[in-house]
């Protein structure tokens, strides 16, 4: 029996084992050694803004909370089609979600919806970038301007990808980046936090550090570290940095193989998207993707179903995404409700993501490629 085509496999592209060991060696895996510094480095230098390495994007994402000062009573507009994580960071300090549609072409948030959601309890617009594809990244600042409102960027799709020429997640006042396995680079589970506003970072700096100023303790600022604000451990492992380093320094190769992996697609399933009446991903000119997934949008719900069966049934891992957050049960006690979302509720029972990884041969892609044009 052939292996099955799983959705995502894990790809060493460099030094990670070379790295992790030497990190052993050096006698430092815990947090904020020599391979956290560099990867931290390395990312300002990509995005122009200063980076913290964090043990998740969802604690990326707790610490925009926290830096914010979100308080209960405090409300929050998000997209509906994203992953929890990007709620609960802000329902854990008591806010509200006020739940956004999305756009049926990107499946970003709908950028003409966000000002009629914003009261005067509004404390952040929060926005993901669905597959590494922008969101309508002026319509959306100038939104926040004319409400003075933070900008948070759920990045976890897009790392490498840019609108107008610029790095996603440089522009909100803070952003977030995600490195677990799924990702285009990956170190099993890890994140980032990218401070847009200086002003921030210090407090970040403490907040990541369980509230005390240790960080600045290590750099002979003071003569000992104490507790100064309410924080926790957000600190990652230098061996994960380790990991990750190599990583990064392949980033190029990387994203060469998912660029060639995603037009494949594209162009491949093209004529039969056309014929069945599918939608592909949508590009606009003004973004470039981070190639971080593929999916396809089928026409109902059983259908999607079938299709997912079908491939199964050939070995291969075809996988739906998102539940709309705001018909979800815990969405429902937030306030939600089925219809709130139309878009969000109709994309998510037809969409479907096809298996796409780094390594992923040609002769595997192709067996996935013909495997989906025989659905019928």
């Amino acid at each position: 029996m052939k292996s099955p085509i799983t959705f995502n496999r894990p790809t060493l592209v460099g030094n990670e084992l070379d790295y992790v060991r030497d990190a052993i060696e050096q006698g430092h895996i815990s947090g904020d050694g020599t391979y956290t510094r560099r990867c931290e480095s390395l990312l300002r230098e990509l995005l122009g803004s200063r980076v913290l390495l964090t043990t998740s994007c969802t604690h990326a994402l707790e610490m925009a909370a926290l830096l914010l000062d979100i308080h209960p009573g405090d409300e929050f507009i998000l997209p509906s089609f994203t992953f929890v994580s990007t709620a609960n960071a802000f329902v854990l300090r008591g806010a509200r979600p006020i739940f956004v549609d999305i756009r049926p072409d990107t499946l970003n948030i709908d950028e003409t919806r966000i000002a009629a959601a914003i009261t005067p309890r509004t404390r952040a617009i929060v926005v993901m970038h669905y597959a590494g594809v922008s969101c309508d990244m002026d319509a959306i600042l100038e939104i926040a301007r004319n409400h003075g409102l933070p900008v948070i960027e759920d990045n976890a799709h897009g790392l490498f990808g840019a609108y107008r020429g610029r790095p996603l997640g440089t522009f909100g006042a803070l952003a977030t980046l995600s490195f677990h396995e799924t990702k285009n680079v990956f170190c099993g589970e890890g994140g980032a936090l990218i401070l847009n506003d200086a002003a921030l970072e210090s407090r970040a700096e403490v907040l990541r550090e369980k509230g005390t100023d240790r960080s600045r303790f290590f750099r002979g600022e003071v003569d000992k570290y104490t507790w100064v604000d309410a924080g926790s451990s957000y600190v990652p492992a230098d061996v994960l940095a380790a990991f990750l380093l190599a990583q990064l320094e392949k980033r190029e190769s990387v994203q060469e193989a998912r660029r060639a992996l995603w037009i494949r697609y594209r162009d491949e399933l093209a004529s039969w998207v056309q014929e069945r009446g599918y939608a592909l991903p949508t590009v606009p000119p003004e973004c470039s993707p981070a190639y971080h997934l593929f999916h396809l949008v089928l026409n109902s719900a059983e259908e999607r179903s079938a299709f997912i069966e079908h491939m199964r049934g050939r070995g291969i891992q075809a996988i739906f995404h998102y539940i709309p957050l705001h018909n979800s049960p815990m969405g429902m006690r937030l306030g939600g409700r089925p219809g709130d979302c139309p878009v969000a509720e109709s994309v998510s029972e037809r969409l479907v993501r096809l298996p796409f990884y780094t390594s992923m041969p040609a002769e595997t892609q192709q067996l996935v490629i013909d495997a989906a044009r025989e659905f019928f």
